[in-house]
């Protein structure tokens, strides 16, 4: 069976496929094998060890080691600096047909691999089958597709205009920067860190990739992948741990060109300010989300409902995307929060690897903290209509478990409205009109994805004109405000959501790693 056939994207909505099961369940037998090993790091194609290590386990169940990382040291990344500094400009000049046929490559293997890579993801970082297999699948499909609008475009040489003179050419090109780093969060261990760090190579940058330390079992697959297709020493390196050193020293070295950094607001927004020392240097920030979705008295209510459990709770609420506050017209408010009610608690909340469970765990003791912080106001100052539990008892002893949480009756003004949770909740509020709906969602720091669900065409038009975010979908049961696809959905936030106005996702992306020059050259 073909991999194109077995394409799972997070807009599935079933995986009835028993083929697809069978595969991946060998898949998970695979990564099992590979768990409690040790990794290092990898600069200039050699594995180094650190100083020291640090064990990372599973959200599923601490007592099961993922494995154990090297931990780099500012010395490590100064070395990874200097090494793809070294390696670029040969890397550069293979051409950019040579560099896409070698991460081509890279897509394909990721592929192949991708029962493998999900199970490690699963075990990692607490994904659902269909949530991992859906990211792998989406870390290939973003090569392929930066790779063919980068070749579509002739890769960014196109001739300019003239004035006359027959004698007189002229062309403007992009040029790569000379080395990127990219700094990636747990959420998305493998899309957020192959879909940065392969745009900035196929750009002809070289790389220094600094993961989440939750996700360094996935950061090592990922470089598996690349050195396997061929990436010359040096041109990707792979430098884990803590942020204080290793991502410190990222941010503050002037031999790294340019960043992307993808995680919350207030770090994301620190880095950006930072980041520009002795001149600009482009910083790619790919912060949070406060997203809304809009339910009008015209939607059809259970595929709002449907749309929203799926937005609010897949990979439980940890992601930039997740619709966590809903915007309700008050005549459909009780009929829609039932059927909300009524699907949330039809949810399966255990370990991810086995086939029922729709919500895992949350990533660690403070992501359960952070919910029951959240469900104590909620019950405080508005009512709690499902969930809130921190689930504790027999098989949950020994993970982050929580329940997928419903609220309702807060304030508008409440900070539950406000602050990114990265946590299985969503808050409901009653709205009388689209006016008040529309101001309502605009009334954020945030502006990355937004939803609304409604039949009656101008309440639609005035959502996609008016609302301050970069994602939107309309009448979506696969999800009110989550579920991009590379090429599908261009994936970029406005305001506090993301720095350059460009997306992730989109034709536009790769030109980001790159820079201007014009030439003219007379015979």
């Amino acid at each position: 069976m073909t991999t194109e056939r077995l394409k799972i994207t997070y807009a599935t909505l079933s995986a009835n496929n028993e083929t697809l099961h069978q595969l991946y369940e060998a898949g998970l037998e695979k990564a099992k094998a590979r768990l409690g090993a040790y990794h290092r790091n990898f600069i200039d194609g050699k594995e180094r060890d650190g100083d020291g290590t640090f064990e990372v386990r599973t959200p599923i169940d601490t007592d099961i080691l993922v494995g154990t990382f090297a931990k780099g040291t500012r010395g490590d990344v100064r070395d990874a600096i200097a090494a793809a500094r070294r390696a670029q400009p040969a890397w550069f000049r293979l051409g950019w047909q040579k560099r896409l046929e070698i991460l081509r490559r890279a897509a394909e293997l990721i592929s192949e691999r991708q029962m493998e890579y999900a199970g490690l993801m699963a075990v990692e970082v607490g994904k659902t089958r269909l949530e991992a297999l859906g990211e792998v699948e989406e870390a290939a499909d973003l090569i392929r597709y930066y790779s063919r609008v980068a070749e579509a475009n002739n890769f960014y040489d196109h001739p300019m205009d003239s004035l006359g003179d027959a004698a007189v050419h002229t062309r403007t090109i992009l040029r790569p920067m000379g080395v990127f780093a990219v700094i990636s969060p747990f959420n998305f261990p493998m899309a957020l860190a192959v879909g940065p760090s392969s745009a900035a190579m196929m750009a002809g940058n070289a790389v220094v990739f600094k993961p989440a330390s939750a996700g360094a079992m996935t950061a090592v697959a990922i470089m598996e992948a690349y050195r396997d297709a061929g990436v010359p020493d040096g041109v990707f390196n792979l430098v884990m741990g803590p942020g204080d050193t290793v991502g410190d020293e990222l941010q503050t070295n002037l031999g790294i060109d340019g960043m992307v950094f993808t995680g919350s607001y207030e770090v994301g927004f620190a880095l950006y300010k930072r980041f520009s020392q002795k001149y600009p240097r482009p910083c790619i920030v790919e912060m949070g989300g406060k997203n809304p979705a809009i339910v009008m008295a015209s939607a059809d209510l259970e595929e709002a409902a449907e749309g929203v459990m799926r937005a609010a709770f897949g990979f439980g609420g940890q992601k930039c995307s997740a619709n966590s506050r809903v915007y309700v017209h008050r005549d459909v408010h009780d009929a829609f929060v039932e059927q909300l009610v009524a699907k949330t608690e039809k949810l399966v909340v255990g370990d991810p690897m086995p086939r029922a469970a729709f919500l895992g765990p949350v990533i660690d003791a403070r992501a359960v903290e952070r919910h029951q912080q959240a469900v104590a106001e909620a019950r405080r100052d508005g009512r709690v209509l499902t969930g809130g539990e921190h689930l504790t008892d027999g098989a949950f002893a020994r993970g982050f478990y929580v329940e997928p949480t419903v609220v309702d009756g807060l304030p508008a003004s409440h900070r539950l409205f406000q602050d990114e949770l990265f946590a299985p909740f969503t808050a409901v509020c009653a709205v009388d009109s689209i006016d008040e709906a529309l101001r309502l969602a605009n009334d954020s720091t945030y502006g990355l994805t937004a939803g609304v669900y409604s039949e009656d065409d101008a309440e639609v038009q005035r959502f996609l004109e008016e609302i301050e975010a970069g994602v939107l979908y309309v009448n979506r049961r696969a999800g009110a405000t989550t579920g991009a696809w590379p090429g599908v959905q261009a994936f970029g936030g406005w305001k506090g959501s993301g720095s350059t106005g460009k997306a992730g996702l989109s034709m536009y992306y790769v030109a980001q790693f790159l820079r201007e020059q014009s030439h003219t050259i007379v015979d």
